[in-house]
């Protein structure tokens, strides 16, 4: 049963909450140790928390789970994990994962709040409206980003914000995009807010935002505030790695059919394994060498 709710909090989707470290990154403190600690425990405090969204949301989405041809195989939809353990493990990682979060430190934990109201909001309400749940699954990430900033107590570029929060559409909108192809005349007895989209439509707002991505990105490489921050003008040839990066995630979810999924593509497909290891030591680099 333990093992039914550790893989319930679906540890897979915990690379999401890496985005905590960008901060850290960012604001050139990597190697300052007791920051470097501070992040992490902010990582695995998220990680609970997220964690505990997912199981509540698959408390919620039980009978539609049951006829998905993925979802079923889930530890309550295939009855592996009771109820009673999974209300039982929300209380305690819920009440555990925001105590040690003002522990932590007041400005984070009022972020991690907020993070598992608005993550609370979206499982039971906010999912069902079209658009806006796309745009609250972005708000998840943008909170991220500053729990991670406010942990370490560093200022963040609004910039950064900004990439994070069209990134994060792109993922939202593909994975919308993935489910329809997935579940076809199923899609909306899965889920009704299906029915709102289209492939067309989704597509559309796709393309909007995937130039939105590269042309705020490119904007925060080349700011006055990028280059004074940082003393250097290079940020700009990490530029090739995002564009690849987009590219090829379209790529999966046009033509290999992925995208469901988005830390799956991250964990497992190898050229978006290289790139983004390229991009982190081209960064790295620029930023500190």
């Amino acid at each position: 049963m333990i093992g039914a709710i550790v893989e319930s909090l679906r540890p897979r989707q915990w690379t999401k909450n890496l985005l905590l470290f960008a901060g850290l990154i960012f604001s050139k403190s990597v190697f300052q140790g007791p920051l470097l600690l501070k992040a992490s425990a902010g990582f695995v405090l998220f990680c609970l928390l997220s964690g505990t969204e997912y199981i509540i949301n698959d408390l919620m989405d039980l009978e539609q789970d049951r006829n998905h041809p993925v979802k079923s195989k889930r530890p309550l939809a295939s009855g592996r994990l009771k109820m009673s353990w999974a209300v039982g493990a929300v209380v305690v990682l819920a009440v555990g994962g925001l105590f040690g979060s003002f522990l932590l430190s007041r400005g984070f934990g009022w972020i991690a709040a907020a993070y598992f109201v608005l993550m609370l909001g979206y499982t039971l309400v906010l999912k069902h409206i079209v658009i806006v749940d796309v745009i609250v699954i972005a708000v998840g990430f943008v909170l991220r980003a500053v729990a991670g900033a406010a942990v370490v107590d560093v200022s963040i570029s609004s910039w950064l914000l900004v990439c994070t929060t069209f990134l994060a559409l792109f993922l939202g909108l593909c994975k919308r995009r993935h489910e329809m192809i997935l579940l076809g005349e199923n899609a909306v007895g899965h889920r009704k807010i299906l029915g709102d989209y289209s492939p067309y439509l989704l597509d559309q707002m796709v393309s909007v935002v995937t130039a939105s991505t590269v042309m705020a990105y490119t904007l925060y490489t080349t700011a006055a505030g990028t280059v004074e921050k940082f003393g250097t003008r290079n940020l700009i040839f990490t530029l090739p790695f995002v564009l690849y990066g987009i590219f090829r995630y379209l790529y999966l979810v046009h033509q290999k059919k992925m995208g469901g999924s988005p830390e799956q593509i991250l964990l497992k497909d190898r050229p978006m394994i290289v790139n983004i290891m390229l991009y982190l030591l081209t960064a790295g680099i620029i930023l500190y060498g």
